[in-house]
C-alpha cells in the first residue's frame, strides 16, 4: 500500500481558551478526493492551513509527501496547488502579470492549461489585462483557481473554492475538477459547505467535529450503509449497535445513526413501533453535527 501523501498525528491547535484542533489524526492515500465537512467555526480552514504549514500547530505532527511540513522541500513544495477561502492575488496586477510572476517559480508550469482556462472561463483580452483588484469576487476567484492547477500539483488543497461562483462557474469548475484533475490521479482536499458539489465530486467524505476527524468513508459506502434507526427509548438496548455512530434522545423516542446495519439492527427493526430510514447526505451531516442528547 502506497504511502499516505498526508499524515497528520495528533495535531492540536487553540486560539486562547479556544479549542479549535484537538488530537487531530488523519492520513490521506495518493489519490484520494476527500471532501471536508464540518459546520462554521469548527476549524476546517484552520486544519488545511496547519496541514499546509501556513499555520503552526501548537501541537503533533504534519507531513506531506513524508517530510515534516515545516522543512518541506522546494520538490515538495512544487507538488501542491492551494485555494484558499479567501483569495490572496497580488491584487495591483494583471492577470498576465501575475502568471508571468508564479510561472518563473514553477518548473511545471503549464502555460497550455493556463491560456486553456482563461478562454474557457471567460478571460479575454480586456480582463486578462485589467488590475486584479478591479475584478470581481467570482473573476478573482476564477483566477486563483486556475493559479492552483497551474503546475500540475500533485496535491490540490480547495477551500470554499466556489464560493464567488455563480451555479454556471460552479458547474465549470466542478467538470473542470474531474475531467482535467481528479482524472489524472490527483490528491485533492476540498471543503465546501456546498454538499451537492462534494456528492459530485468527492469519493470519500471526512467529518470535522470537536477538533478531530469524527467519521470518515468512501461516499457512497457512508450513503449506501447509512440508517437512521428511530426506537421507543425502553425498547433500545444500552451496549452500541453494530456501526452506530452516535444517538440521540428525543422525549420517549430515541434515534440511532448506524454506519454499517448488522444482524442486531435487523432484529430491532422486527419490533413494532421501530421505524429504519435511509439517510441523504444532508441528514448524515445533520445527524453527525448536532449535538448527542441522551
Amino acid at each position: 500500500m502506497s504511502a499516505p501523501i498526508v499524515r497528520m498525528s495528533s495535531v492540536s491547535k487553540h486560539f486562547g481558551s479556544q479549542r479549535v484542533l484537538e488530537g487531530l489524526d488523519w492520513q490521506i492515500a495518493p489519490g484520494q478526493v476527500v471532501g471536508l465537512l464540518g459546520r462554521n467555526g469548527a476549524g476546517k480552514s484552520t486544519l488545511l492551513e496547519c496541514m499546509l504549514g501556513l499555520r503552526e500547530a501548537d501541537g503533533g505532527e504534519v507531513a506531506l509527501f513524508g517530510e515534516p511540513v515545516a522543512a518541506l522541500s522546494d520538490d515538495a513544495r512544487g507538488r501542491i496547488g492551494y485555494v484558499p477561502q479567501r483569495t490572496d492575488l497580488f491584487e495591483w496586477l494583471t492577470p498576465v502579470q501575475m502568471f508571468d510572476y508564479f510561472k518563473a517559480m514553477y518548473p511545471r508550469w503549464n502555460q497550455a492549461k493556463v491560456e486553456g482556462l482563461l478562454s474557457r472561463w471567460g478571460f479575454g483580452p480586456l480582463l486578462r489585462n485589467k488590475p486584479i483588484k478591479r475584478l470581481s469576487g467570482g473573476e478573482q476567484q476564477r483566477l486563483a483557481i486556475i493559479r492552483a492547477l497551474a503546475h500540475d500539483p500533485e496535491l490540490l488543497i480547495l477551500d470554499e473554492p466556489v464560493s464567488a461562483l455563480d451555479p454556471v462557474g460552479r458547474r465549470e469548475f466542478l467538470r473542470e475538477l474531474v475531467d482535467q484533475v481528479i482524472e489524472r490521479g490527483t490528491t485533492v482536499v476540498f471543503s465546501t459547505h456546498i454538499l451537492s458539489d462534494l456528492e459530485r465530486v468527492a469519493f470519500d467524505l471526512a467529518f470535522l467535529k470537536d477538533g478531530r476527524i469524527a467519521l470518515q468513508g468512501q461516499t457512497d459506502a457512508l450513503l449506501e450503509g447509512a440508517r437512521r434507526i428511530v426506537v421507543p427509548a425502553a425498547a433500545l438496548p444500552g451496549a452500541p449497535l453494530e456501526g452506530e455512530v452516535r444517538r440521540r434522545r428525543d422525549g420517549a423516542m430515541t434515534s440511532v445513526i448506524v454506519q454499517a446495519p448488522g444482524d442486531d439492527v435487523a432484529r430491532l427493526a422486527r419490533e413494532p413501533g421501530v421505524r429504519v430510514e435511509p439517510l441523504s447526505l444532508e441528514d448524515l451531516y445533520m445527524e453527525i453535527m448536532s449535538e448527542v442528547t441522551q
